[in-house]
């Protein structure tokens, strides 16, 4: 007997030590401060755990990704992709350290275990040198990924 999956995950991905990178790792902070605890959601700062990060994903009922989305867009821009929307595969890569996490969805994919909530949140990156903090550009966007985070969270009927 299989079980159907069930956890509600906000997953923030990113490198924090590449400025802009780190997007989705500090939107998923923000959110979890202005929601708080509520009970049967999740908040995963999921960094840069690459294959690591399928248990959750297919353990998923509702995943909302909060990422930096690099789609050719104008810097700063943000982004919002549903279900098959989303790209869910890269490249040829050299080694298996390599793997991303829309690699990680083509899996779960594949497995026929794709959450069947799956939204992502993001902003195209202005500045992905070595830094910890956000280019001012995407810092000042901040606010606006929550909040269409917290609506998106509300359509799913996961907020009071």
């Amino acid at each position: 007997m299989t079980n159907k999956p069930n956890r509600k995950i906000i997953l923030g991905l990113g490198n924090t030590l590449n400025k802009d990178e780190g997007l989705g790792v500090h939107a998923v902070k923000a959110l979890e401060l202005l929601l708080g605890e509520i009970e049967g959601l999740e908040f995963v700062d999921g960094g840069v755990l690459g294959l690591n990060l399928l248990p959750w994903v297919e353990e998923s009922s509702h995943l909302l990704v909060i990422d930096a989305i690099n789609a050719g867009k104008e810097p700063g821009s943000v982004i919002e992709m549903t279900g098959d929307q989303i790209p869910m595969y890269t490249g040829i890569k050299m080694s298996d350290h390599q793997i991303t996490f829309q690699e990680v969805l083509g899996l779960a994919k594949f497995r026929e275990k794709l959450p069947p909530n799956l939204h992502l949140i993001g902003a195209q990156p202005v500045d992905l040198a070595i830094g910890l903090d956000l280019s001012p550009q995407i810092d000042s966007i901040i606010p606006e990924i929550v909040r269409r985070a917290e609506n998106h969270l509300s359509s799913w009927g996961l907020l009071d």
